[in-house]
């Protein structure tokens, strides 16, 4: 892969976090928003808005992996493990990042 792609794919990911943390927390105020309006629905909406805060935490791992994968290419060598390729495809695809280990 071309440092050129690797930087393309980077600037995706990073746009889809920040994208995906923005909804998660527009989302999120208004769930608190509805709280406050009729705190009765706080036993239905809290547990939404956990999830959204889970939301939000797994856009903050996905970012120090970028900024990992970053660090990397900078350093002596510009190859990535498969397990960086595998996280980095999973971090742009939105799904769970896979769990590696380096061999």
């Amino acid at each position: 892969m071309s440092k050129k792609d690797l930087e393309s794919l980077y600037d995706e990911a990073l746009d889809n976090v920040r994208e995906d943390r923005k909804l998660a927390r527009e989302f999120l105020n208004e769930v608190a928003n509805q709280i406050v309006k009729d705190a009765s629905q706080n036993k239905y909406l809290s547990p939404v808005a956990a999830k959204h805060v889970e939301s939000l935490q797994r856009s903050n791992e996905q970012l120090v992996k970028i900024i990992t994968l970053r660090q990397k290419a900078t350093g002596p060598s510009l190859d990535l493990t498969e397990a960086d390729k595998d996280s980095l495809f999973d971090m742009i695809q939105g799904g769970p990042p896979h769990d590696h280990e380096e061999h």
